[in-house]
């Protein structure tokens, strides 16, 4: 069965990132206010970006690791950059053992 990974940026421009194996619905639901708790409080949303998987497990994975990503990295992912992805994670790295 295939899946999606999704981002969802809300009224408050805070990142909401989920999976589903219907895509059209859960925006649906969310837009409806009958998504997650955390959406339902930031209505509007917008969905700002989606992978496909073959798979909803593999987009299941991917959900949890992109949610584990601070904004700087959903915003190179949702902006087309995934070649600063790699230098965000350093940097990252880099601050935490620095500080």
């Amino acid at each position: 069965m295939k899946g999606w990974i999704y981002i969802l940026e809300c009224a408050d421009k805070s990142y909401y990132t989920g999976s589903t194996n219907n895509l059209k619905l859960r925006l649906q639901q969310h837009e409806n206010g009958a998504g997650a708790n955390y959406t339902k409080k930031r209505l509007p949303v917008v969905l700002v970006y989606y992978e496909e998987y073959a798979r909803i497990d593999d987009a299941f994975y991917r959900e949890k690791q992109v949610q584990g990503w601070n904004r700087q990295k959903k915003e190179a992912l949702i902006s087309g950059r995934p070649d600063l992805l790699p230098e965000l994670a350093v940097s990252y790295g880099k601050r935490k053992c620095d500080g």
